[in-house]
């Protein structure tokens, strides 16, 4: 008796069945067994995305910004190559460029905080003169039940509205602790990957054990810090004649501030589709609110979505050409994912892990072109 319960008879009884059973009937089984076993599959790998996008999510305090120090320290990675070929240590090389990067983040945030705080004071002056603007609109609407005394008393008065503002403050100002404890996490991370990124690189190297796969590994690694590497220093250069032309925009179209609107024409600029839909509303929302006139006030919003779409699709693709050219709606999932992900950390990590992501592709996976039968 076998452990199975069998014995040799019964089991060569039951493999005599099995080379009388019709050949239909074993092949439908077996399609079914291998249906199963590619469904089990496919759950597993399901399962698998859906508890690593959890952990992802709920993690996002310690792996965000440490993402964001990787990516910038790819972006970073010539740069510290020029400075070994000078005879600088990693280490050294890494402070250096590490410290310059938290310089300029320093002195760009000090720029911004007197136009930031003159915004504020002018708050309840802005909210005043939107009520007179909507309020007209509103009347029209009978079912709302909206008119003036509504915003002269209860919760939409402006003295409510200004105590909602200061509760606003308040929590924004409750989470500035843990934004220092990630941009100190940030900038940590950083120093000690540009200080370790060629350890890194060589271990990762030597993790295969194939040495196609390991010169497979150098040509993706490298293709990786040139594209970012490429593509952040050239637009950088790009965008910051958007924030320039943006300036003289808001200049000319009697806004205030005009430096912060230009600074944010910049920043935005690196959030493809969203950046540029959000600086328009902006500045047609504030153009609106400082000029009477509704083609004056609109002027700026036109005048700078006129630029970026020139600097979008002209100017852009002459420079970079079609080497780093990405599928739009792929972006914009991206985008999405990451803004629910990390909010807004994570719209401007969203191209550059999109990046990563295709140039992987683009060196481990075969070029496979269909060359159609033309007549």
């Amino acid at each position: 008796m076998g452990a199975s319960g069998h014995t040799a008879q019964d089991k060569a009884v039951l493999r005599a069945d099995a080379r009388t059973e019709p050949l239909p009937v074993r092949r439908k089984v077996l399609v079914q067994k291998t249906g199963l076993d590619l469904a089990q599959a496919w759950s597993i790998i399901g399962i698998f995305i859906i508890m690593g996008t959890a952990a992802v999510y709920f993690v996002a305090a310690v792996l965000m910004p440490i993402t964001l120090a990787v990516v910038v320290g790819l972006i970073l990675g010539l740069a510290a190559d020029r400075m070994g070929r000078l005879g600088i240590s990693p280490m050294v090389s890494a402070a250096i460029l590490s410290t310059g990067f938290a310089l300029i983040v320093f002195f760009t945030a000090n720029a911004i905080i007197g136009p930031l705080a003159d915004l504020a004071l002018l708050l309840p002056e802005m909210i005043e003169t939107t009520i007179e603007r909507v309020l007209p609109f509103l009347e029209r609407f009978e079912w709302l039940h909206i008119n003036a005394a509504t915003f002269r008393g209860g919760s939409m008065s402006i003295e409510a509205l200004l105590e909602n503002t200061g509760g606003i403050l308040s929590t924004a100002a409750a989470k500035i602790t843990p934004a220092l404890v990630q941009a100190l996490i940030f900038f940590a991370a950083l120093l000690f990957f540009l200080g370790s990124r060629l350890s890194i690189r060589k271990t990762l190297i030597i993790a295969f054990r194939n040495r196609e796969r390991r010169l497979s590994a150098i040509r993706t690694i490298n293709a990786i810090e040139t594209a970012l590497g490429f593509y952040f220093a050239t637009a950088a250069v790009l965008y910051a004649s958007v924030g320039v032309a943006m300036t003289v925009i808001a200049f000319v179209g009697g806004m205030s501030a005009p430096v912060l609107w230009g600074f944010f024409a910049f920043l935005s600029s690196f959030i493809p589709f969203l950046g540029v839909t959000m600086m328009t509303l902006a500045l047609a929302v504030a153009g609106t609110l400082t000029h009477d006139s509704l083609l004056l006030g609109l002027a700026p919003a036109f005048a700078f979505f006129a630029v970026h779409m020139v600097m979008e699709n002209l100017v852009t693709p002459a420079v970079m050409g079609k080497r780093l050219e990405i599928n739009p709606f792929a972006v914009f999932v991206a985008i999405i994912f990451w803004t629910w992900m990390w909010g807004a950390v994570g719209a401007m990590l969203a191209l550059p892990l999109s990046l990563i992501a295709i140039t992987i592709a683009n060196e481990l996976l075969p070029e496979q072109r269909n060359h159609p039968q033309l007549p």
